[in-house]
């Protein structure tokens, strides 16, 4: 500890991450996906959450794995990022940081199916949702993912001409 005394703690020593909420300003829509967490089907018996797209840096910069994941998991092409934070996931427990990205978009970069690496057992769904469902889901409590919930609030405060009220 800073003064000295010792105390036993464990740690998940994990890369940092990225993690990127494209969204299409024209049509006002914004791409998430769903795909199998262990921990919430250990916990709720449910077997996916609903996300924003995200990965390990894999000794990536950030932006770059934004991009890489955007195309993997979306089959999106993302050409500007725009850096919200960088910020710790769970500083009581892991040593991974998570470097949080918004993203526009037009039907023009969706250019792949997505869906993950088949050798990752990835199996995500690629889900278009329109910011008024997104509003109506997020009051529903069916956004429980804690960067998706940071992303989506980004989105509203820097963005908020998207949502009707610019």
């Amino acid at each position: 500890m800073p003064d000295g005394r010792t105390m036993a703690r464990e740690i998940l020593n994990s890369a940092d991450a990225a993690a990127v909420l494209p969204y299409d300003p024209e049509a006002r829509k914004v791409i998430l996906i769903r795909q199998f967490r262990a921990p919430v089907m250990h916990v709720e018996g449910k077997p996916d959450l609903l996300e924003a797209v995200a990965g390990l840096l894999d000794e990536d910069e950030p932006e770059a794995c934004a991009k890489r994941e955007a195309m993997e998991e979306a089959g999106l092409r993302l050409q500007i990022l725009e850096r919200v934070v960088t910020a710790w996931s769970t500083p009581g427990i892991t040593t991974e940081r998570l470097h949080l990205f918004l993203a526009p978009y037009t039907r023009a970069d969706r250019v792949e199916e997505g869906g993950g690496l088949a050798e990752e057992h990835e199996d995500i769904e690629v889900l278009e949702i329109g910011l008024d469902e997104l509003m109506v889901m997020l009051e529903q409590g069916a956004v429980a993912d804690m960067k998706t919930l940071v992303l989506i609030q980004a989105l509203q405060l820097r963005h908020p001409e998207l949502f009707g009220a610019g």
